[in-house]
């Protein structure tokens, strides 16, 4: 027999927040992520991804600060104060924290590039407008963590007018990308930039996608080549094609949402060999799979906790982002 605990009204009748969350454990309700600003370290494949850690913070308002803040490979902590223009992209220092202030600083015009370096974290920033580049590009690097950030563009121009919004290629591996927004976009995020490519790819490309929110993105959500993708907890609204596995990668696909979307998964598109998908307690919402191999990775060798998806759409959509820090 289950016992409810007494209800403790507050001044206006209504259980107070720990009555309530005692309540629901006890009678075995899930209870939605409180927003994800609670993480303070990265859960997936970029789990032990520090940054700058500790390194006392340097606040920077442009660009010539910016660039000359996040170069080397020491222990830094960069805050962009501000939302600054740029053109093509900036490269972030190995060992590096890029934090955004507040709810509305960031880039607009190009991004960043993380390329042949180690642990690296990118938080808090709206990113949009990256024209004839991506907005955040990883390449042939490794502990990445893109947590709470905000990516955008228009879909006003043809497709190939932007790039990608998180592309991760060469190489690069033991990446988690949380808690974001991608918005207004058609290539959402590329993990492994071209088929002939095995000899660098095969065995890296390890990424956990989680809790982020796809609104509007029309493709590549993520579309991943050779490595082992772990989705799970997102929320996918008026896609074509969202989760794309091919070229023989692993996809662990759990507990996601998603809405107005054609094809939630497929494993048998626009590439020379398939990949593999194994499915899990999702909510299709009347979108079609395309399944043509359903593969061996089926459980995460990482701790973590995939909320049900009856529970998602509310976590993501008031915890994904910039300002939820």
């Amino acid at each position: 027999m289950r016992t409810v605990p007494s209800r403790t009204p507050s001044r206006r009748g209504v259980l107070t927040a720990a009555a309530s969350v005692a309540l629901a454990v006890t009678v075995g309700l899930a209870l939605p992520q409180s927003a994800g600003a609670a993480e303070s370290a990265p859960i997936g494949f970029g789990a032990g991804t520090t940054g700058g850690g500790s390194a006392s913070a340097v606040t920077v308002s442009t660009l010539d600060a910016f660039k000359s803040a996040v170069t080397g490979s020491s222990a830094k902590v960069v805050k962009v104060n501000g939302l600054i223009s740029l053109s093509g992209q900036v490269d972030i220092g190995a060992n590096t924290t890029v934090l955004g202030v507040g709810s509305s600083s960031g880039f607009t015009g190009g991004g960043l590039r993380l390329k042949n370096v180690s642990n690296v974290v990118v938080r808090n920033l709206n990113l949009s407008k990256a024209v004839g580049t991506d907005s955040i590009t990883v390449q042939a690097s490794t502990k990445v963590w893109i947590d709470h950030n905000t990516l955008s563009s228009d879909r006003d121009h043809g497709k190939d007018y932007y790039d990608g919004l998180v592309d991760v290629s060469h190489g690069s591996d033991y990446v988690t990308v949380s808690w974001n927004v991608f918005k207004d976009h058609y290539k959402g995020s590329l993990v492994g930039h071209s088929d002939n490519n095995a000899s660098e790819d095969t065995g890296h490309l390890r990424v956990t996608y989680h809790h982020n929110y796809f609104d509007n993105v029309n493709s590549r959500i993520p579309s991943l080549r050779f490595g082992t993708g772990h989705f799970y907890d997102n929320y996918v609204v008026g896609a074509e094609t969202a989760v794309h596995s091919r070229m023989g990668a692993q996809m662990l696909v759990e507990n996601n949402v998603f809405r107005s979307t054609k094809v939630a998964v497929t494993t048998n598109r626009d590439s020379k060999v398939d990949g593999y998908a194994n499915l899990t307690g999702n909510d299709l919402g009347g979108a079609t799979t395309e399944i043509s191999q359903v593969g061996t990775f089926t459980k995460a060798p990482y701790s973590y906790t995939a909320e049900p998806a009856s529970s998602v759409v509310t976590s993501v959509t008031s915890g994904a982002g910039t300002g939820k820090l």
